[in-house]
């Protein structure tokens, strides 16, 4: 089996890119070769596969957090807006999914904010605003990310996919190949 282990191609967050078997008679030089070749092509799909997954799940996770930075990134602007205001206003806030309470608000100087892992800190309203803007890009360019490394994801496997199908044909053709040889041999003798 011929061996191609120079320094792959890989994407931009470094996925490598899987090869292309585009002449199988130079890629296995015998029949012995295909089974390692076809585990080494079944190894690679189970980790390329491992990996989408993994992908998966960090984008179904920020495409959850993305609507709930922004939400939070608009409270902060419409306090800001009415920081200068002295009078409190009326609203309804979210204690839960489906719960909500009224409260009279007076907009302050400051807003605190839950980080998550039971932490909240006070910020003021203008670097809160910067930092939420700050998360919310980074959280998009992210989710940007994991959607390209998807696409590339499955590019990968169907590469693979279509390698072991063209080792195994050309298996089986050379198994035909074989046959043919030994009875056209036995029908001479």
């Amino acid at each position: 089996m011929a061996s191609k282990s120079a320094d792959a191609p890989a994407n931009p967050r470094g996925i490598p890119k899987a090869p292309f078997v585009e002449k199988v008679e130079e890629y296995i030089a015998t029949r012995a070769d295909v089974e390692p070749a076809l585990r080494k092509f079944q190894e690679m799909i189970s980790k390329y596969q491992f990996m989408e997954v993994n992908t998966q799940r960090r984008a179904l996770s920020l495409k959850d957090k993305i609507p709930d930075i922004q939400k939070t990134l608009d409270t902060v602007r419409f306090l800001k807006l009415r920081k200068d205001s002295n009078e409190p206003f009326e609203t309804n806030f979210e204690l839960n999914d489906t719960l909500y309470a009224k409260a009279k608000v007076k907009a302050g100087e400051e807003v605190y904010l839950w980080l998550g892992a039971n932490v909240m800190l006070s910020y003021p309203i203008d670097e809160a605003e910067e930092l939420l803007k700050g998360k919310l890009a980074a959280a998009k360019e992210s989710l940007s990310n994991c959607e390209e490394d998807l696409d590339f994801l499955r590019e990968q496997i169907t590469t693979l996919e279509v390698n072991t199908a063209r080792i195994y044909n050309w298996e089986v053709s050379q198994k035909r190949k074989e046959k043919e040889a030994a009875g056209a041999g036995a029908s001479k003798s």
